[in-house]
């Protein structure tokens, strides 16, 4: 009697085996889709024999745990790739943008404003006492300026728009760092009764990926099962149940950064002082940001103020020395102007803007179709400015949009080969962690005859008991 109680309690046992398992296939189907989830199994191992004599009889099976099929060290391979993948996709975007504003295909550019500038000043050489000559001048003058302005223009909205960018990400990582240490507790809570917190930990995996993407991180997972984060190499994110945030604040100009543009603060506690950590931001978005804005487009707006400030420096040095249609000295063509920010100043004299005949053409007053003034700064074009006296304002520009090109260029390459590599270890992750919808229905269905058999032993049994009962009977 005994062992049939035994074999219906083992019919009963492995009932409930096949309806877990048959649970965790479901969930491993309905999560098919889920960003980062881990395929989970269900142990089982046999369970405790009883003894009866020299016999051991089996008691079935039971179920161990609910296991999720995962290499931790593919996983932090993916995240440290999702750094590099970050910072290389941020500057091929900032990049791409950037080449836009040298586009000379799309925009009526520097180049040609340049050319037609100087072919204005030998219009003038060739008539002149010409107003309409004059006229010309001073109208491809002012073109030149405002081009010059737009490219100065285009690059600072540029920064803006990255300063805009870093701190919707600083949100983002504040974000992801408070549901991390959410799940820290999660994780330890659950594991505390040494039950695996599967679903908890894929999660926090997903969030530490997205995190590296935005920011380069260093973590460490401790014996209890939490993970600690720190962003560059001093501030902790994360540790154990408790978040720091991060915040963007403009600030002074300094160190490359102009004045304005956002920098990256992390406060140790409450009451602490708030320390810079832009520095050690050097990769993910945050980092490719941070670079882009302060090394690769400064330079070019330093370059393209350098180019404006000479261009104006040598044309008003030539043009004070001539005189105008009125027999008097030249006034300077352009309005002086410092160094810093030339492009964005540049500006015709305000005299000249009013009266055309200001123009000088002449090397001497009283000297009817004097050009030697006129023909001189036409030769500025091929004067030898730049680079302490080895190019000329033409070759100076071509080789920045040459410059500009290759760049972007290397950067969309690094893009690429990055992300083919990252896609590649998440296709490794998926051949080993995924859901495939055959294998989990071949289960489905050995779980569901399992549970069939199960219940058909119980059946016996039961049938073997009625026996049993009415062998009194008769």
């Amino acid at each position: 009697m005994s062992r049939i109680w035994s074999m219906m309690d083992i019919g009963k046992r492995s009932m409930m085996n096949s309806q877990t398992a048959l649970q965790t296939v479901s969930h491993n189907i309905a999560n098919k889709s889920t960003d980062g989830y881990s395929r989970q199994r269900v142990e089982q191992q046999t369970n405790v024999p009883t003894g009866m004599g020299k016999l051991r009889i089996g008691n079935g099976a039971r179920a161990v745990k609910v296991t999720r099929t995962n290499n931790p060290y593919l996983e932090k391979q993916i995240q440290k790739e999702s750094v590099n993948l970050g910072g290389a996709k941020t500057r091929a975007e900032v990049l791409s943008r950037v080449e836009q504003v040298y586009n000379e295909q799309i925009n009526k550019g520097l180049n040609k404003h340049m050319g037609e500038f100087f072919n204005s000043f030998r219009e003038l050489s060739s008539n002149p006492e010409s107003l309409a000559a004059r006229t010309l001048v001073k109208e491809t003058g002012d073109f030149l300026a405002r081009d010059f302005k737009r490219v100065n223009k285009q690059l600072k909205e540029i920064q803006v728009d990255v300063d805009f960018q870093i701190a919707s990400h600083i949100q983002e990582i504040n974000e992801i760092t408070k549901e991390i240490a959410e799940l820290n507790e999660k994780v330890q809570i659950v594991e505390l009764n040494d039950i695996p917190a599967n679903d908890e930990r894929d999660r926090r995996e997903v969030l530490l990926k997205k995190l590296g993407e935005l920011v380069n991180i260093r973590y460490t997972e401790g014996d209890n099962g939490m993970v600690n984060i720190t962003a560059g190499s001093t501030a902790v994110l994360v540790s154990g149940h408790s978040s720091r945030e991060l915040a963007a604040i403009p600030t002074v100009e300094a160190n490359g950064k102009r004045e304005g543009n956002f920098e990256v603060f992390y406060k140790i506690s409450d009451s602490s002082t708030p320390v810079n950590i832009t520095k050690q931001l050097t990769d993910g978005k945050l980092g490719g940001l941070i670079e882009s804005r302060d090394s690769t487009i400064n330079n070019l707006i330093d370059r393209i103020d350098l180019m404006a400030h000479s261009l104006i420096t040598e044309v008003n040095k030539a043009h004070v020395f001539g005189f105008d249609r009125y027999n008097k000295p030249a006034q300077e063509f352009f309005k002086s102007v410092e160094l810093r920010d030339a492009s964005e100043k540049i500006d015709l004299n305000d005299n000249i803007k009013l009266d055309v005949g200001l123009i000088a053409s002449a090397g001497l007053p009283n000297a009817p179709g004097d050009n030697r003034i006129a023909n001189i700064l036409a030769d500025i074009q091929y004067k030898q400015v730049m680079d302490e006296g080895d190019a000329t304002l033409d070759q100076f520009y071509n080789s920045i949009v040459g410059e500009v090109g290759v760049v972007t260029a290397r950067a969309n390459s690094e893009l690429k080969a990055q992300d083919d590599l990252v896609a590649q270890l998440k296709n490794i992750r998926e051949s080993i962690s995924g859901v495939s919808l055959d294998e989990e229905t071949a289960k489905m269905i050995e779980f569901q005859k399992s549970f069939d058999a199960s219940a058909r032993m119980i059946r016996t049994a039961d049938e073997m008991m009625d026996t049993v009962l009415n062998l009194k009977r008769v």
